[in-house]
């Protein structure tokens, strides 16, 4: 898997609804996780716009023993996407561009650009080529890469398929939507992100990412064979806006929450997002269970992991990020989800 690829999960729970949140089992998940160097990172959990339960596991940087708390910042990897989508549809809302305009104007040297439109960007239906793909990907993964580079390694791939005739994951699309984003604006995205989204939310440990700063509260991703063992580092010009953001579960939340309470963008163009075409929304996943459905993304990249998820009925938000782990961030769901409901939950035995 390459790592700026989402993490697709199914849920299964059973019926009953429980609004008191068993924050024992949630509390005695995470004790056992951190005892066996199971998993690092931050959870947080809304409910209404208020939040039930946090937590924070092992270190933002082991070297120094610097233990994680809970604005503790991570790598969000792929939940970029949703914020780059909001952005297009604020943009949308401003006319400055339309869903069914193709893309030949912006990237004329990007195999069927003329048929391709902003939309199937949004949704990954353009068949464009993944750039993470690139048998050679690791090899410059930690590098600066420019615009001009980043688009000649994007048209250089093959097309996948035509498009929209089916959808396939595809991070080069949200990497060109930050461009579309730069030409309308005339902005850099990161100045466009805190100026649309950052600023108006007030979310205080938001931000598109540079070179991890341990000195600011963000924290390194690690692998365990016996210790922790610091990753690489992938360059932020690589995953832009499909996966360059930095933030933390309580601003993570509050984001989702705002985006479908009409803070963000209107209702209309929300639905837009939400509406699935063969597995895929504009920026985000919808994942059913029951009667329920719960609307977010996942993200990864390097070794940090991280799930925002919505559930519109409940009003009920779950963001956790991971800096390291040996344990399925599904299960960490499954025990939110039982913990919230009132189902059951076999705890993991190491």
């Amino acid at each position: 898997m390459k790592k700026l690829f989402p993490i697709l999960f199914a849920f299964i729970i059973t019926n009953g609804i429980s609004q008191n949140l068993n924050t024992k089992r949630l509390d005695s998940l995470f004790q056992l996780l951190e005892k066996n160097n199971k998993y690092m990172g931050s959870i947080a959990i809304s409910e209404n716009g208020k939040p039930i339960y946090s937590n924070s596991i092992g270190y933002e940087d082991v070297a120094t023993s610097k233990k994680s708390d809970i604005n503790t910042k991570y790598r969000i990897g792929s939940i970029s996407k949703i914020f780059t989508a909001s952005l297009l549809f604020k943009a949308v809302e401003e006319k400055k561009i339309s869903l069914n305009q193709t893309i030949n104007k912006y990237f004329p040297t990007v195999k069927n650009a003329n048929k391709i439109t902003v939309s199937n960007l949004l949704n990954h239906r353009s068949g464009i080529y993944d750039f993470t793909n690139d048998d050679s990907y690791f090899d410059w993964n930690t590098q600066y890469q420019s615009k001009d580079k980043m688009i000649e390694r994007i048209a250089s791939g093959e097309i996948a398929f035509e498009p929209d005739t089916k959808g396939e994951y595809s991070n080069s699309n949200y990497v060109l939507l930050t461009f579309i984003l730069e030409d309308v604006y005339k902005k850099p995205y990161a100045e466009i992100l805190t100026q649309k989204i950052i600023k108006p939310l007030k979310l205080k440990n938001t931000y598109f990412g540079g070179k991890i700063n341990v000195a600011n509260k963000e924290c390194n991703s690690y692998t365990y064979s016996g210790e922790w063992t610091k990753s690489t580092e992938t360059d932020m010009s690589i995953p832009q806006g499909a996966g360059g953001i930095v933030s933390n579960p309580t601003d993570l939340n509050y984001f989702i929450e705002s985006l479908f309470s009409g803070k963000i963008i209107s209702a209309e163009h929300l639905n837009e997002m939400k509406t699935v075409k063969e597995k895929f929304g504009m920026g985000m996943f919808e994942f059913p269970y029951q009667d329920k459905k719960i609307y977010g993304h996942t993200g990864g990249v390097d070794r940090f992991k991280s799930v925002l998820a919505y559930l519109p009925k409940e009003k009920l938000s779950i963001a956790f990020c991971s800096n390291g782990k040996d344990y399925d961030n599904n299960n960490v769901l499954q025990c939110v989800l039982s913990s919230y409901f009132n189902d059951p939950f076999q705890m993991p035995v190491f």
